[in-house]
């Protein structure tokens, strides 16, 4: 893994796209602090879980008054 600031990523961001390529990690750091990690694209894409649809059926409810129109005050407010 490779660390470098923010300074030197914008510098060198081709290379350290190169070396991402070939499978290193690269950390970006604000002073001593970790804020990025560049990671191959199909890596940070794969979530390792699917979407399920319906997963949260049940759970909550929507009030009806959701569906309603909204009063004229807000869709008049600028």
């Amino acid at each position: 893994m490779t660390k470098v600031t923010i300074h030197a990523a914008k510098t060198n961001l081709s290379k350290l796209i190169a070396k991402v390529e070939a499978g290193e990690e690269v950390v970006i750091c604000r002073g001593n602090v970790e804020v990025a990690r560049l990671v191959p694209a199909a890596i940070a894409n794969d979530t390792g879980s699917k979407r399920k649809p319906g997963r949260f059926k049940g759970q909550f409810k929507i009030d009806d008054r959701f569906f309603e129109p909204l009063p004229a005050e807000y869709l008049g407010a600028e």
